[in-house]
């Protein structure tokens, strides 16, 4: 597409994974480094860390996605994968970017925006989206191979984003649920940094499950007790599939929850079922199915896939409704799992107080906006700035309620 001035880098895009080596952009998609969470300004909980091996960037997912139809075709996802190649055809960055029609299945909302612009003669569609699909997990995204070109290649990145932009008359670029770096190389660059919250559970080198109990106050571990032999009482047992374990009968089962969930939420889901068999087959080994079983079939279930470091819940859907079983299949297995693997973090998706007397905490999510009219733009700016003050006096007020025992008071 484009020659950066004074180099020999290259930015052309491909408008399927197809045409992308698996090994090339796995390279690109995840960081070989392993960094503790960081701290959020103002708060005693910590952010999102980084997870070297994040699965929704993988060439395995993505392609998953594109193999189902998923993403391409009619969908209003279409790919526009951005490439950084050198003068040997190396390639050093890439971008899991997207062209999209609407602004569905990204759950960073701008509505708003779009219904604004667009009332005032502006067109806002197509915008460009860069992301994880479906997935609102925090995770990279100006995806950089380690070399001494990678600031180099980073730099190529965003500006051949711009370029495509510009090339297809896009109002926008978006690149939602980002971190460091990237987040500083796109704030340099100009974008907007818009800030949410989500709900994660962080592991203190608990050993079990019981460990992690005695973290909380004595009236909140009674409770979750009660609560995990309640979901279980009418006789449900409890599976954690992966692997060979995931048979089609077993995808057919999810996907009834799926669906049913997600017709309930939202009228249409995001993801059709080849998309759980394609996603299966390529990457089976990273996803952690958690399964109720009651009078020999299965009636719940919950999808979970694991990167190096995380636990990533995903999706969940019932045919049958137990008092609590959502959040026994959800929060407290999730936990169960990440305990037992070593796992030191669990990440429960989007929004949902409930979970924070589970024992997640709030943190912030970050994505960043480049908005190419200056007369969106400013007030998008000032709203998104005091969107900020307002999520992190709730991440604030919601750590002040956390289930916790309090350093300096006795237990209750």
């Amino acid at each position: 597409m484009s020659e950066p001035e004074g180099g020999d880098l290259t930015v052309r895009v491909a408008t399927s994974l197809k045409a992308v080596p698996a090994g090339a952009w796995n390279a690109c998609a995840n960081p070989h480094a392993l960094l503790d969470a960081v701290s959020v300004p103002g708060s005693a909980y910590p952010g999102p860390a980084i997870d070297r091996d994040n699965p929704f960037v993988s060439h395995e997912f993505l392609t998953s996605l594109e193999e189902s139809r998923c993403t391409g075709g009619r969908s209003g996802w279409s790919p526009a994968y951005l490439v950084v190649e050198d003068g040997a055809g190396q390639i050093l960055a890439a971008a899991p970017s997207f062209l999209k029609s609407h602004s569905q299945g990204e759950y960073v909302f701008d509505h708003g925006w779009a219904d604004a612009y667009e009332r005032a003669g502006g067109r806002y569609y197509p915008k460009l989206q860069v992301a994880a699909p479906f997935t609102p997990a925090t995770g990279p995204r100006v995806l950089v191979a380690d070399g001494p070109r990678a600031e180099e290649a980073r730099a190529a990145l965003i500006a051949g984003l711009e370029a495509l932009r510009a090339q297809t008359q896009a109002s926008s670029v978006h690149v939602t649920f980002a971190q460091e770096p990237d987040i500083a190389a796109l704030k340099q660059a100009g974008y907007l940094e818009r800030n949410d919250l989500q709900f994660h559970w962080q592991n203190e080198g608990f050993g079990t499950y019981d460990d992690f109990l005695a973290t909380l106050a004595s009236r909140k571990r009674k409770a979750l007790k009660r609560e995990r032999r309640e979901a279980v009482s009418a006789g449900i047992t409890i599976e954690a599939l992966s692997g060979r374990d995931l048979t089609e009968a077993v995808w057919d089962d999810f996907f009834g929850f799926y669906q049913d969930t997600g017709s309930r939420k939202w009228g249409r889901p995001y993801l059709n079922r080849a998309f759980f068999s394609q996603v299966g087959a390529a990457m089976g080994e990273r996803v952690v199915l958690i399964m109720a079983r009651r009078a020999g079939r299965y009636i719940a279930g919950a999808i979970n896939f694991r990167g190096a470091n995380t636990l990533y819940g995903r999706n969940w859907g019932c045919i049958e409704d137990h008092p609590f079983l959502h959040f026994e299949v959800c929060y407290h297995q999730a936990i169960d799992y990440a305990i037992a693997h070593g796992l030191t973090r669990v990440e429960a998706g989007a929004q949902g107080e409930h979970k924070l007397a589970r024992g997640y905490r709030p943190v912030i999510t970050r994505s960043l906006h480049h908005i190419a009219d200056p007369g969106l733009r400013r007030p998008v700016a000032a709203y998104i700035a005091q969107e900020r003050e307002q999520i992190a006096a709730a991440q604030l007020a919601l750590a002040a309620e956390s289930p916790f025992r309090k350093s300096d008071t006795a237990d209750e």
